[in-house]
């Protein structure tokens, strides 16, 4: 078991998916990550095709998806709807069909705070896109992550996981009144559960799992946000313009997309696995009154709620992890 624990990685705040990647050859290496054209996920993307990882970019709108990738040479689009199951089965069976194995998935797409919206179960669209979507994705891809023989899965998760736990009771807000803060927070501390609890079940099998904060960004993930929510969170100033300060991890795009670009290939992460990362290092655990904006809360990162959490995804998306 690794420890959540720093590593003193030498990296930190201000280092970027570039400084990460530097020197690192990814040639016939195949990636997807989810949401990778657009954010952080674009620069993900670009970290990994530039250091020779063939990346397959799972999207909704495959129009802006072609139009982002364009002049990234090893990166193509293909479609993908983490809220509709029978899409995440297409995409699935056309990737296994390949034959190909799969190295590094980075499960980065995610929706936040936005109105009482439900896919086609009835199950709420933050935990259905940001957790049921990529874990039914990752399962289903199962294969040909363990065809690699040392693949990593990395899922972003964020800081918000600090708003809420799983709410094992009532996840999709069917009795409860809906909060879309609270509903964001109970999708991030799920992805921080599902990485523990993959890395748990997979690691024998040499596929590793991380979870992740990025950092503060300004992209489009915060369009349901007023300025004036924005603003108060010191992400933009008061002409509107982006702040850039990792001192208060509030960073660029290229540093958003560091510690997600580390967790998928830093060679200092080789036999580890089932932590919760910022600043491209292992964060520290902190109390559940904690708060200053970093570390990880001990919910998130609980092995007993861990594997309560997978017996309920599996419920709820009819898939298993099998042999």
């Amino acid at each position: 078991m690794t420890p959540q624990a720093p590593m003193k990685s030498g990296f930190g705040a201000a280092t970027t998916a570039a400084d990460v990647i530097k020197g690192r050859d990814l040639s016939g290496r195949v990636a997807i990550v989810t949401g990778g054209y657009a954010g952080i996920g674009l620069e993900t993307s670009r970290a990994l095709a530039t250091a020779g990882a063939a990346v397959i970019v799972p999207a909704r709108d495959m129009d802006r998806a072609k139009q982002a990738l364009e002049h990234i040479p090893n990166a193509r689009p293909a479609s993908l709807d983490l809220m509709d199951p029978t899409s995440i089965d297409a995409f699935a069976n056309h990737f296994l069909a390949s034959g190909q194995a799969l190295h590094i998935l980075v499960n980065n797409a995610g929706i936040m705070a936005n109105p009482l919206t439900r896919d086609c179960r009835g199950y709420e669209s933050q935990f259905s896109t940001n957790h049921l979507g990529h874990f039914q994705l990752t399962v289903r891809l199962w294969p040909a992550l363990r065809q690699a023989r040392g693949a990593r899965v990395v899922t972003v998760s964020s800081r918000g996981h600090c708003i809420a736990g799983v709410n094992f009771e009532d996840p999709n807000f069917d009795r409860r009144a809906y909060d879309p803060w609270i509903a964001y927070g109970q999708s991030k501390s799920a992805n921080v559960l599902f990485a523990l609890n993959l890395d748990t079940l997979a690691q024998a099998d040499g596929v590793r799992a991380f979870s992740l904060h990025p950092g503060g960004i300004l992209t489009n993930l915060s369009k349901h946000m007023t300025r004036e929510e924005i603003r108060a969170q010191g992400a933009i100033d008061e002409n509107d313009r982006p702040i850039i300060d990792p001192a208060r991890g509030i960073k660029s795009v290229e540093q958003g997309a560091a510690t997600s670009v580390w967790c998928a290939t830093s060679p200092q992460l080789e036999g580890m696995g089932g932590v919760y990362c910022e600043d491209c290092d292992i964060a520290v655990v902190v109390s559940d009154d904690h708060q200053e904006p970093r570390g990880v809360h001990p919910w998130a990162i609980n092995r007993d709620l861990a594997d309560r959490l997978w017996s309920l995804s599996e419920r709820l998306t009819g898939v298993r992890l099998t042999e």
